[in-house]
């Protein structure tokens, strides 16, 4: 069996409505290593000091999803940090021995967002689609060489009645399903590379 890391990114979990019950949701599913990183990293993450062990929890899984929620049209920042600490380290200065190795592991998003679909779309109230607000993720995906799954998007996570809530936890944890049997054929051949490779 494969194994799926999500990585959570909120910066206060235990006020979480709806990236709590997200996460509690997919924790249930089989093979499934769910982190919350700002519990890890309070003070937050250094290349230095904390890059090694976060390249060695990506090397040993097989697909990575990031969660958090979107702020101010962006990720937490504890996400951009992680980024500049462990990718940077990955892809420039050990790429031989890790970010070659991280290549080609299928990469999610879950992203929960306060506003009404419509609000993000061309000329909606903030503008921009929420593809185009997830676009710096995407081409960071793309450079490193992780294929890029349809993100799932809860949106009005803020505002959701208990009910919707649990419905949302329930295509949540599908649409992870979904996603992880499709590519675990993907991740077979991948992993047979990386052993290969090592």
């Amino acid at each position: 069996m494969t194994k799926t890391l999500i990585l959570l990114f909120h910066p206060d979990l235990a006020h979480s409505k709806a990236n709590a019950a997200l996460a509690a949701a997919a924790a249930k599913l089989p093979a499934v290593e769910l982190v919350d990183m700002q519990a890890i990293y309070p003070h937050g993450i250094d290349l230095s000091k904390d890059g090694e062990r976060e390249a060695r929890r990506l090397l040993e899984c097989d697909r990575i999803v990031l969660q958090f929620p979107i702020q101010w049209y962006s990720t937490p920042p504890l996400l951009k940090a992680w980024q500049d600490a462990v990718l940077t380290r990955m892809f420039y200065i050990a790429y031989e021995s890790e970010g070659r190795m991280l290549e080609g592991t299928p990469l999610m998003v879950a992203a929960t967002a306060g506003n009404i679909p419509d609000a993000y779309r061309t000329g909606g109230r903030n503008m921009f689609t929420m593809n185009a607000l997830l676009a710096p993720l995407q081409a960071t995906a793309h450079r490193c060489g992780l294929p890029w799954a349809e993100p799932f998007v809860l949106y009005q996570a803020d505002k959701l009645s208990a009910e919707a809530l649990d419905a949302a936890t329930v295509e949540y944890a599908a649409t992870l399903k979904h996603w992880i049997a499709g590519s675990t054929a993907l991740c077979v051949q991948e992993l047979e590379f990386r052993r290969a490779a090592q």
